[in-house]
């Protein structure tokens, strides 16, 4: 049988984070950024129940990413995934989970028909992960939380078919809002967030015929709208000649239609 991987970026922004990801065989969250209750909420509008997933896999241990996690793998009895630097610095967060299992960052974690490579990036974490999901030859990269684009992710998000994309800030918007200039300065800053342009940089250095959906996560509430960051993306895809390729905006408040891949 055929595999087939599909998603739903189930919360996306600064009050949470949660991805779902299915194969045949496995289903996984990624990130588990708010309550246990919402994502058990959040799973039943997109037709999961929660006891059938096989792990969490958490890509830093910012309460935006991690809220839920605890309480979420000892209700089901789910192992949690993550490098070192993010399981000691959670350890508080998530209390006694059922299983821990250590990834090194830069290797992967094969979970029946699905492969979950990893790769460092840069944000002001003990060790950042950005993430690379394949089965079958059909691959998803998830890169948000990036301070700046580099060699590294751009080599690991190449060649994917989908990809989940930081566009967190309008440079403008975020100059003249409400933030106070250090929260200002660290956004901005090399381990901070990425802004619609930096985005579309990448966007663009990774982007090939065969790129089928591009979500645009953690858009700040305050500093950007959908329609710039939209706008950002459309302008590059069609400058690659991509102009059918998918574009979704993530929200804070709702899941994504499912990704059928």
């Amino acid at each position: 049988m055929k595999s087939t991987l599909k998603f739903s970026v189930l919360a996306s922004g600064s009050s949470g984070n949660v991805c779902y990801v299915e194969t045949n065989r496995a289903r996984i969250l990624i990130d588990a950024g708010l309550s246990c209750r919402e994502i058990e909420r959040r799973l039943a509008v997109v037709g999961v129940l929660p006891g059938r997933l096989d792990g969490i896999i958490l890509t830093h241990e910012h309460v935006d990413h991690i809220r839920g996690a605890g309480v979420l793998a000892r209700r089901y009895h789910l192992p949690v995934y993550a490098n070192a630097g993010t399981l000691q610095n959670s350890r508080k967060r998530l209390g006694k989970v059922p299983e821990a299992r250590l990834i090194e960052t830069g290797g992967s974690v094969t979970l029946n028909d699905l492969v979950i490579d990893t790769f460092t990036k840069c944000h002001d974490a003990a060790d950042p992960m950005g993430i690379v999901l394949s089965s079958d030859g059909i691959r998803v990269g998830l890169a948000t939380d990036l301070g700046r684009s580099t060699r590294l992710a751009e080599e690991r998000l190449k060649g994917c078919h989908a990809l989940i994309l930081e566009f967190n800030h309008d440079p403008d918007m975020l100059l003249e809002g409400p933030y106070p200039l250090y929260l200002k300065r660290r956004i901005k800053g090399r381990d901070g967030h990425l802004s619609n342009r930096e985005a579309g940089e990448l966007l663009r250095a990774v982007s090939h015929a065969d790129l089928r959906v591009v979500v645009l996560a953690h858009l700040s509430e305050i500093n950007n709208r959908p329609e710039k960051a939209r706008e950002t993306a459309g302008q590059v895809l069609s400058g690659c000649g991509l102009g059918k390729t998918r574009i979704w905006v993530a929200g804070q408040d709702a899941p994504s239609p499912m990704m059928d891949l």
